[in-house]
């Protein structure tokens, strides 16, 4: 489905109410992910990391899921819930990751390796996710990870800086995949090395996804969750943030009283850092959304059935570590 126009709106129309209305009359759920802007994450029912939000929405009786983030995202919803109609606010909004890896491509490059385990990152498509044996999430990787057989061989993909992160952690040869994400690339070390020496006693939060010259300076490294918890409960009242700032928008509102600073990019600031895939999602588009009831995620069952098997796998492995 093509993305609506949000030209024709009035301007004087309360998007905030006629949300709320159009979610009750459809019997819908809306999601946002903690990249979101900071009004879709207060207007939505749920708001978290990718995997949570979607088995929250499986669990409810909603008959639309509305999940404020990148396509991957809803397929997953999807997956998770054939039965419920999943849209998204812009059909546009992808994943740098999930443009890196084809699934024609990564279906060669796996036969082409037949005595290797597939792992693959959430952050992957559908048709790629039914090349996979084992889906991981970055905070579950690392357990799943270690229940393998040390001689194993494994391919993982998509993003290279989390494989390569695992690998230096535990010790595993892993066969990457060379996919990256264009948000968490940009972050500079020299740029981070001067906001240390301006907030020394400030420490540092980074999601895997970064290169390791940005992860080597964290004093924790997690996912966006697990980022939140560290960053809130911190006894340091400032703390750096080395993922994409949408998450900031938690923070303040579970911590108020202290100051959290976005790891900045090569130009000295962080507004680089912004997803620009996450940035297509807006409230115009979220209302149109509910009102038309599309952009709607579709996945042929054969595919659909062949991603859920390895998501399924992961979380028969992850307990209880389970979110993204």
């Amino acid at each position: 489905m093509n993305v609506i126009s949000t030209q024709s709106l009035d301007p004087a129309l309360d998007l905030v109410a006629e949300i709320k209305r159009l979610k009750k009359e459809k019997n819908a759920v809306i999601l946002a992910h903690y990249y979101q802007a900071g009004e879709i994450q207060d207007i939505a029912d749920f708001v978290g990391d990718s995997l949570d939000l979607s088995r929250k929405a499986a669990e409810t009786d909603a008959d639309m899921i509305v999940f404020c983030g990148v396509r991957f995202m809803a397929e997953v919803a999807k997956i998770l819930s054939p039965k419920k109609t999943v849209v998204l606010p812009d059909i546009n909004a992808g994943c740098s990751l999930e443009d890196s890896c084809q699934p024609d491509e990564f279906e060669a490059f796996v036969k082409a390796h037949p005595d290797h385990l597939v792992l693959s990152y959430i952050n992957c498509s559908a048709g790629v996710k039914a090349h996979t044996d084992i889906i991981v999430t970055s905070s579950n990787a690392e357990h799943i990870v270690s229940q393998l057989p040390a001689d194993q061989k494994i391919i993982f993909a998509p993003d290279m800086h989390l494989g390569g992160y695992l690998s230096r952690k535990l010790g595993r040869d892993m066969l990457l995949w060379q996919g990256t994400c264009i948000v968490h690339e940009l972050f500079s070390e020299k740029e981070l090395m001067k906001l240390k020496a301006k907030y020394p006693d400030a420490p540092v939060a980074a999601h895997p996804e970064c290169p390791d010259n940005i992860v080597r300076h964290a004093d924790h490294v997690g996912s966006t969750s697990s980022i939140l918890k560290f960053c809130t409960e911190h006894t340091q009242d400032t703390l750096i943030v080395a993922t994409e700032p949408g998450i900031i928008h938690q923070m303040e509102k579970a911590a108020p009283h202290k100051t959290f600073i976005g790891a900045p990019g090569a130009d000295g600031n962080c507004s680089c850092n912004t997803c620009p895939f996450m940035a297509l999602n807006t409230m115009e588009k979220l209302y149109l959304c509910l009102k038309n009831g599309g952009p709607e995620i579709e996945l042929d069952e054969e595919t659909r059935l062949k991603a859920e098997m390895p998501l399924r796998k992961m979380l028969d492995m992850s307990q209880p570590v389970n979110s993204k």
